[in-house]
């Protein structure tokens, strides 16, 4: 398998076929695009700290470092049998995708992993590179991909730059404004919005547990409509709460 004719091309690659191409080019092959072959310093080193998750396929993680770096990235991710090349544009808050991965099912988003992590081979609309620019029903917004990701995707505990000894606060609209959050979800926003509390503390509320307090977490620290206080009287530790049920992740 060759490096893929056009990276407009709608047809996403199987697993097999990807792994082939790896092979025998040595990498995916988008980097033939053109572009830069390597990814920013300051994001290899967000990325090499958190070694382990990157290793273990970790796709919220690596989404996380791009939005506090605000530096675009293509990850491949395998999405059930298929290779989805995913580009996040954190500055413009889009991303470029042949299919809308925000619509997935929770089912297959649940097993979403990471397979690379690599440069951009497509810019954002209005990129003064405008041969690099792809179609533009191909680019989405980028809050319900990273909204959908942490409320479904494989990752049950925080992320690891707001996880330990913290309160939370849901602040403003950010992002999250014309996201859904259901049913105990969408309450303990709410209360969120009143008060601070601790990932112990929300994990007891109504409706709520360790793992739904740590996604909708990490969902609000994505959408950019999270506060989170070390100081505040409300902060606890979270060490031992979602590991102990869940183990690392």
């Amino acid at each position: 398998m060759s490096a893929p004719r056009d990276f407009e091309d709608s047809t996403l690659w199987n697993v097999s076929e990807y792994e082939r191409a790896c092979e025998e080019n040595g990498s995916s092959g988008f980097a033939r695009l053109g572009g830069p072959t390597l990814l920013p310093t300051t994001l290899l080193a967000d990325l090499d700290r958190l070694r382990e998750d990157v290793v273990h396929g970790d796709v919220l993680e690596v989404a996380a470092a791009c939005m506090r770096h605000r530096e675009p990235a293509l990850l491949l991710l395998r999405h059930q049998d298929l290779v989805w090349p995913v580009t996040l544009f954190p500055a413009d808050m889009s991303y470029h995708s042949p299919r809308d991965l925000a619509a997935a099912a929770p089912a297959g988003l649940a097993t979403l992993s990471l397979m690379a992590a690599e440069p951009p081979g497509v810019r954002p609309p209005g990129h003064w590179m405008h041969e690099r620019v792809g179609q533009a029903e191909h680019y989405r917004e980028l809050p319900p991909l990273l909204w959908a990701l942490a409320l479904h995707g494989p990752r049950r505990t925080l992320l690891a730059e707001i996880a330990g000894t913290a309160a939370y606060r849901a602040v403003g609209q950010g992002a999250a404004r014309n996201l859904s959050a259901p049913g105990a979800i969408g309450s303990a926003i709410e209360r969120l919005r009143h008060e601070s509390a601790s990932l112990r503390e929300v994990a007891a509320w109504p409706g709520m547990n360790a793992e739904r307090a740590a996604r909708m977490i990490n969902a609000l620290y994505l959408a950019c409509a999270l506060l989170v206080t070390r100081t505040h009287p409300a902060a606890r530790p979270d060490t031992g709460l979602a590991r102990r049920l869940f183990g690392r992740h």
